[in-house]
């Protein structure tokens, strides 16, 4: 019997990503180049007065938004245009609110106001119902 090789193939194909030199894309590379190009001299200036661990430190941290760039990708977008997307929403185009809510607890209780305002019984002379008594153990109020 023979044995096939299976070879698994991705169902979409526009995600794929062609590769050029030690599994990265030119993307990669070049972020990588430009890393390098920053933190290198980074380091050999900055080692002389620093020393090596600090120098080390502060190379890491002047490289990493290249290697940031190069590895960070959300949804199929690079990391500046995720960072540029989010800038434009916050800031250039601010949401606005398309309506404005109603508070109808409010306008229930202004309502209510209103209607207890105009439910007060006329005076016509004639007597009223008879005022409730104290409960056991309350004083009658003063008058």
């Amino acid at each position: 019997m023979t044995d096939i090789a299976y070879v698994s193939v991705p169902k979409d194909l526009s995600r794929v990503k062609t590769k050029i030199i030690l599994n990265l894309t030119k993307r990669q590379i070049l972020c990588f180049g430009i890393a390098a190009a920053i933190g290198v001299p980074t380091y050999f200036l900055t080692r002389g007065f620093m020393g090596n661990s600090a120098a080390v430190m502060v190379m890491i941290i002047f490289m990493l938004p290249a290697f940031f760039a190069a590895m960070y990708e959300k949804d199929g977008l690079p990391a500046e245009r995720i960072v540029l997307n989010i800038v434009r929403a916050r800031w250039y185009h601010p949401s606005k609110r398309p309506y404005k809510t109603e508070n109808f607890y409010h306008v229930t209780e202004q309502e209510g106001k209103i209607f207890d305002q105009t439910e007060q019984p006329a005076t016509t002379g004639k007597p009223t119902a008879a005022k409730p008594k104290a409960s056991v153990g309350e004083k009658p109020k003063k008058r």
